[in-house]
């Protein structure tokens, strides 16, 4: 038996109380001894168009009672191998962008000094520009699997350089990411012109459209992503919004024509094996989804993101 954080089981504690914890494991403020740190950014204030991703992660991890510890179709045991806790939400402020994405930079580089792989449940994709920073303070350019309906490569929104559409274009700028192992996957919808699809193709950027992969397993693209970006650390932004509004209604600026929820368990399965650093799952907006069942997939696409990080234990 594992002697590893576990989460508390539904025949010990009824899944409908306990603490709200990401799959209602262990709360923890030291860092120290963890393998992975799962957090929350509870932040809407970069997003264009339908706020709402404050609730994000107080959501996700409600729904992430019903994740069970065993992962039946890959063996995966992650916290069998992994010693994982929720470390709660960064304290942004509410009232200012800038001064949030500050506050989540520096938050990181604290992280980063423990051996804890950062897990960043969203909030608005503003975040992630922050935690690239962070992270490429520590690792260098990384390697991106960025899955989202939208490529985020604005150059300003109402003249703001940091906003959740320009993520990816500073994050290009400011040698974050290295732009030939940049992966785009699920992109789809309309656009003000063909550069906004084009001009980051130009920098390196690997596209991957979303009518593509139309009734296609993406296991195949998976494995190609793992074999091409090789041992060097590799950084998975998920936005939920990359699946088809009929899985995910629960989300700030929604596309037709997206992924399923099996393709989205494909794509990051075949992940297994890349070095992993670190992940985020962005744009949850609980108040388009009465249901839960977006912040439901949410949580499962999070487990399932465990299951691969280096370290999770195969039964």
């Amino acid at each position: 038996m594992s002697t590893k954080n576990q989460p508390i089981s539904g025949n010990d504690l009824a899944r409908f109380s306990g603490p709200n914890t990401f799959m209602r494991l262990p709360a923890a403020n030291d860092l120290a001894g963890l393998d992975v740190a799962v957090l929350g950014v509870p932040m809407d204030i970069g997003t264009s168009w339908r706020s709402g991703t404050r609730f994000g992660p107080k959501q996700v991890r409600a729904e992430s009672a019903m994740i069970r510890p065993y992962n039946l179709a890959t063996g995966a045991a992650p916290f069998d191998g992994l010693q994982v806790a929720d470390i709660g939400d960064l304290a942004i402020n509410t009232f200012s962008l800038s001064d949030s994405l500050r506050i989540i930079s520096e938050s990181y580089d604290t992280i980063l000094k423990y051996q804890a792989t950062p897990v960043a449940i969203g909030g608005d994709h503003s975040i992630t520009l922050p935690i690239l920073r962070a992270m490429a303070r520590k690792h260098g350019p990384l390697a991106l699997v960025h899955v989202d309906a939208h490529a985020d490569v604005n150059d300003e929104m109402f003249g703001e350089r940091e906003t959740h559409g320009t993520v990816f274009r500073r994050a290009y700028e400011e040698g974050l990411i290295d732009p030939a192992k940049t992966y785009q996957i699920g992109l789809r919808g309309s656009g003000y012109s063909a550069e906004d699809f084009s001009e980051a193709a130009g920098w390196g950027f690997q596209h991957f459209p979303a009518h593509e992969f139309w009734g296609r397993s993406m296991a195949n693209l998976g494995a190609e992503i793992r074999r091409d970006i090789g041992e060097g650390p590799v950084y998975v932004s998920y936005d939920i919004d990359s699946l088809d509004p009929a899985y995910a209604p629960g989300t700030g600026t929604p596309e037709i024509g997206g992924l399923t929820t099996p393709q989205a368990l494909e794509l990051i399965r075949a992940l297994k094996g890349l070095n992993i650093v670190g992940c985020d799952l962005v744009e949850v907006s609980p108040p388009y989804d009465p249901s839960g069942n977006t912040a439901l997939t949410a949580a499962n696409i999070l487990f399932e993101l465990l299951c691969v990080l280096p370290g999770a234990v195969y039964r």
